[in-house]
């Protein structure tokens, strides 16, 4: 049996999925360029049916978390930018918008994001599987593997990112 294909790259719904406040989520950006209509569209339709999108499905980002994702990702404002900080839908809040929006694309690109979804959660407990397995083989074997298994355990965790501070220091001589 073939598989059918797919209106949107998997791995181009995978880039927008982001972890934010511990959630993962997709921008009302790029859900809008993912579906193949206007940001306005999507925050419209949110806006008449909010009842629908409760706060674990979707959240406003706060001017802090805007600015801070602008400058990780070198998003410029050079096109009018925008008047408020944007909505991150969780998933389900990316279910719930098919509800909303009801046109075929829509429907057809929110099973590939669920889809895209679903595929990032069993990485993620694949992982913590690998991670269980060598929990196990480090309490059999003795002290001389002890480097090999803590380099393994280094290896599985996500870089750290290195903050700076940002801002301007007085030096005040008093």
């Amino acid at each position: 049996m073939t598989k059918p294909t797919s209106l949107v790259p998997l791995e181009r719904i995978e880039q927008a999925i982001l972890l934010i406040r511990g959630e993962k989520v997709m921008l009302d950006v790029d859900l809008a360029a993912l579906y193949g209509v206007e940001t306005r569209i999507i925050n419209r339709g949110v806006k008449r049916h909010l009842k629908r999108f409760p706060q674990d499905f979707m959240f406003q980002l706060t001017l802090q978390e805007y600015e801070h994702l602008r400058s990780q990702f070198g998003i410029s404002n050079s096109r009018g930018g925008r008047r408020y900080p944007p909505y991150a839908f969780t998933e389900q809040g990316v279910a719930m918008l098919s509800s909303v929006l009801n046109s075929p694309r829509a429907v057809q690109v929110n099973i590939e994001i669920m889809r895209a979804f679903v595929r990032l959660r069993r990485m993620l407990a694949g992982n913590e599987e690998l991670k269980r397995k060598i929990e196990n083989l480090e309490k059999k074997y003795d002290a001389q593997f002890r480097v090999v298994f803590q380099a393994i355990k280094e290896l599985m965790e996500p870089p750290k990112r290195k903050t700076r501070r940002i801002g301007f220091i007085s030096r005040n001589s008093d």
